[in-house]
């Protein structure tokens, strides 16, 4: 059983390298010394990698090997060992490896699946509990827009390769210049679009950002937000006229389940763009790299935000030129997350919210200050988590402010390459908060801040004691 747990599956992996190079599975195979019809099982997820094809996939065409433990399947079966935690499948013993084979092989259907127990969980939290309501409304199958589209970045690792180098390739044509890239994008939006960006405050008393008139090519900015915001906001704008072909293509590959998630997905692609060209790949990870990640400096250098620095560190994961893997999240002060991405083995619950012990929490008390916390989780895993606030100001009194706030981390073995974690003893296990990833999936007992029991397991209760929390895990 160890040697089977061992084995290597990366079909999907291997046929987009093959793709990716315009090879047919004949001339893959040739490339690699082996049989068309091993390629063919390897790509199906019928056959494992031995050692000797990893070495060839390696020396034929450099290949990364740390992708090996990143395809996508893997957080296919987290997700859908998450789900099968649930008390309603209490009767089914589904082992690891069988979750493995399914999200390799079958990946569609258990997205299928992933979706529909998605809108059943949904109409669980509305109505306490499924009936036949359920049967009787014409109740769709259809996923969330928003949550399909996370769930599609997700599955790309939050890393889309043509449009990233589109944008950086675009960047290097705002260096050339001494003049600010501000100053430069607007020049450029007129000179090869037409397009005349003005900044009024009549957009920020619409309560605009960005507003766009086709008819007058006039994009309006307001004058009220930071410069980091309406660079990005000009980038968004070029985004949907000059990669209009790409991201089409990308959202015919994606095949969405409705118009809606079609249209958040082209919103998500060109806010990509816009991230990645105020932000260059390789200058950004470079920087990072030198900086220690400190985030105010890479905001300065880059004239980015907090939350754009953080949220672009979330995805340098691009094959051959990695930097370190960050979990990135923003929630709001009902506790509800509004981005969110991971690079590490730290997953977000998708039902329910998150852990009280989590530093994330505490940023709003913060009032910008970063704060750091070492946390372990029940896997045994140990992270540096960073978290602050961040409040966007409105334009008269009676409208309130929206205040969110911003969580970073990755795992302790990277913390010597943050700044943040020089004056940490990451080396002592008793500095690591226990924390988890939401009461519903968290297995831990001895926790007085537990909302919920885990869905897995069952409750008693003394009715001779109380504690701080009134009942016991079984």
């Amino acid at each position: 059983m160890a040697d089977e747990l061992r084995k290597v599956f990366a079909g999907a992996r291997i046929r987009h390298l093959r793709q990716s190079r315009k090879l047919t599975q004949a001339e893959f195979a040739k490339e690699l010394g082996i049989s068309t019809s091993y390629v063919n099982q390897i790509e199906n997820n019928h056959r494992s990698l031995s050692a000797s094809v990893i070495l060839a996939l390696f020396d034929v065409f450099d290949f990364d090997l740390s992708e090996l433990a990143l395809d996508e399947s893997g957080k296919v079966a987290v997700d859908l060992g998450e789900i099968l935690s649930d008390p309603i499948f209490a009767d089914d013993t589904v082992l690891p490896q069988e979750l493995k084979v399914a999200a390799s092989n079958t990946p569609n259907m258990v997205r299928a699946f992933l979706g529909l127990y998605q809108v059943f969980q949904q109409t669980r939290a509305q109505l306490g509990q499924i009936d036949h309501r359920l049967a009787e409304t014409e109740a769709s199958v259809t996923p969330l827009p928003y949550e399909e589209v996370r769930d599609y970045f997700h599955y790309k690792d939050n890393y889309i390769d043509e449009l990233d180098r589109k944008a950086e390739a675009f960047a290097k044509i705002l260096d050339h210049s001494e003049n600010q890239r501000a100053t430069q994008l607007v020049e450029y939006l007129a000179d090869t679009h037409g397009v005349r960006v003005v900044e009024t405050k009549k957009a920020a008393e619409a309560g605009a950002i960005r507003r766009y008139d086709p008819a007058t090519r006039t994009l309006h900015l307001s004058a009220t937000s930071t410069a980091a915001t309406n660079l990005f906001q000009m980038a968004y704008q070029l985004a949907l006229i000059e990669q209009r072909g790409l991201i089409e293509g990308l959202l015919e590959d994606a095949s969405f389940h409705s118009t809606s998630a079609r249209e958040v997905c082209r919103m998500t692609l060109a806010n990509y763009f816009a991230g990645a060209v105020v932000l260059p790949y390789g200058d950004f990870r470079a920087a990072a790299a030198e900086m220690r990640h400190d985030l105010d400096r890479l905001a300065f250098r880059f004239d980015a935000s907090r939350e754009q620095v953080c949220h672009r560190l979330s995805m340098l994961q691009r094959p051959g030129n990695k930097g370190v893997p960050f979990y990135f999240l923003r929630i709001d002060r009902a506790g509800n997350i509004t981005k969110r991405h991971s690079a590490t083995s730290l997953h977000f619950t998708r039902f329910g919210g998150s852990c009280p012990l989590w530093n994330v929490h505490r940023a709003f008390e913060s009032h910008g200050e970063i704060l750091r916390q070492l946390a372990g989780t029940p896997d045994g895993r140990q992270y540096l988590c960073l978290a602050f606030s961040k409040t966007i100001r409105s334009g008269d009194f009676h409208t309130s402010s929206r205040k969110y706030a911003i969580g970073l981390g990755c795992e302790a073995k990277y913390a010597s390459q943050l700044v943040y974690a020089d004056d940490l003893d990451v080396t002592n296990v008793d500095r690591f908060e226990p924390i988890g990833t939401g009461c519903r999936i968290c297995e831990r007992e001895d926790c007085s801040h537990r909302s919920v029991p885990p869905l897995a397991r069952e409750i008693a209760v003394d009715h001779h004691s109380r504690q701080a929390v009134p009942f016991r895990i079984d």
